[in-house]
């Protein structure tokens, strides 16, 4: 599947239907959706594959209780698929459509017809989730031509990139490391295989570090700028390595790949005077010492000196200073768009759009690297916005009741998108901004 492929034609479907939730954020926020379909008169259905998930569950009045798949990793495509047929499921929720787990139910759901809608953090920040048909990033049906992308927009509002919601940090911290931690437990889940990367205490303890050493991390991307002072220079956004737009939606096995990739074109092709900033993402465990290893590799790469590393910072600040930004698939490349500043993608990028992000080859970024269209900005702004998020958080108690009434309205009402024109020059249904959220 790619950002090319048209999402599969329906029509708005009358009546009762039968969701089934699989895994989602940590939060009560697939709860409480399955809590609002129910009164609406949906059937409402749940597998546990964690103990994780268990923690984060709450059985809807009247709804059947969650099945906990207690199974291997290679009989549930099996039994995936036995369970759509037995209960009439007519659509998945699912967060992170790229979990192996997710992929055999998505292939067993589109073999039968069934509608699978995927969720996750919005490529709008801080307060917007993505919600979209199939999947998100090199898998969205979201288009990648400037004509089909003027069209959608024609019928939406422009983009609101104003903040309403803060989230709560504190709280989706305790979270995580409650749901991570429990499912190391062997019972009741002993086949349980995690999607992560890296074991969870090492992670948090990585994390830990980092906050330990958050005012000097904070001080970084002052001092960055400082030292790079009026020199032309460009940006690096880092993600983190256990990101599915990395790992799905990439070439890349891993950050080093890139990074050494990036060093190497700005020491063949970028201005001797140029530097090179490299944000690191705030959330990164580091398990990877980046300052020391992305020294390694400016050095290894002749560029001593030229190389600045922060692992915090003013984005803003930053955009607006650079000559242009590279990254894989960060929203970042977003942010840099909406300031009306170049990007480049490295990987499937929802924005990477001819007419928006750079489409040639990295070696000619350092020197071609254009502005964007900004009336193309606009309405890309527009049209991805109005067809693939809802306004809301994840876990702060007011962003996310608002994300849950968002949620729930559009599932009930069959208004996930992104659809795509008609080859006849007529629209297809697209997806109705949720009131409140445009």
């Amino acid at each position: 599947m790619s950002g090319t492929a048209e999402p599969r034609r329906r029509t708005r479907r009358a009546g009762p239907r039968c969701f089934l939730f699989l895994q989602g954020p940590i939060s009560p926020v697939f709860a409480e959706v399955a809590a609002g379909l129910a009164q609406l008169g949906h059937a409402v259905h749940r597998i546990n594959l964690s103990l994780g998930d268990r923690l984060f569950w709450r059985q809807p009045p009247g709804a059947p209780p969650a099945v906990q798949y207690g199974g291997t990793a290679e009989a549930w495509p099996e039994f995936i698929a036995g369970y759509l047929d037995r209960h009439g499921v007519t659509d998945i929720l699912l967060l992170g459509e790229q979990r192996a787990y997710h992929r055999a139910a998505i292939a067993a759901a589109q073999r039968r017809g069934i509608f699978v809608a995927v969720t996750d953090f919005g490529y709008f920040r801080p307060d917007w989730v993505t919600l979209e048909q199939d999947g998100m990033g090199g898998d969205s049906h979201f288009p990648r031509d400037p004509d089909s992308i003027r069209a959608l927009a024609a019928s939406l509002p422009r983009a609101d990139l104003t903040e309403r919601y803060r989230d709560d940090f504190r709280l989706q911290a305790m979270w995580d490391m409650a749901y991570h931690l429990a499912n190391l437990a062997p019972w009741p889940f002993p086949h349980y295989r995690s999607h992560q990367l890296h074991h969870p205490v090492a992670t948090y303890l990585g994390i830990g570090r980092r906050l330990l050493r958050r005012r000097a991390e904070h001080a970084e991307g002052a001092q960055a700028l400082a030292a790079i002072g009026d020199a032309p220079f460009w940006l690096f956004a880092m993600q983190m390595e256990t990101d599915f737009s990395v790992r799905a939606y990439s070439p890349y096995p891993d950050l080093d790949t890139p990074m050494a990739e990036v060093l190497e074109s700005f020491a063949r092709m970028a201005p001797p005077e140029a530097r090179l900033l490299v944000k690191v993402h705030p959330l990164d465990p580091c398990l990877k010492s980046w300052g020391r290893r992305i020294g390694l590799m400016a050095q290894r790469a002749g560029l001593t000196g030229r190389v600045h590393v922060a692992h915090h910072g003013p984005l803003d600040a930053m955009l607006l200073r650079a000559r242009g930004l590279i990254t894989i698939n960060s929203t970042v490349g977003l942010r840099a768009l909406a300031l009306g500043r170049p990007a480049k993608a490295l990987g499937q990028a929802v924005w990477n759009v001819p007419g928006l992000a750079h489409q040639g080859p990295l070696d000619r970024f350092w020197a071609e690297a254009a502005l964007p269209d900004l009336h193309l900005r606009d309405d890309f702004l527009a049209a991805l916005q109005g067809t693939t998020q809802l306004r809301g958080v994840f876990y702060a108690r007011e962003g996310r009741a608002e994300l849950v009434r968002a949620i729930v309205a559009t599932l009930d009402e069959d208004r996930v998108g992104p659809f795509l024109p008609l080859a006849q020059g007529r629209m297809a249904p697209v997806a109705e901004p949720v009131r409140g959220a445009d």
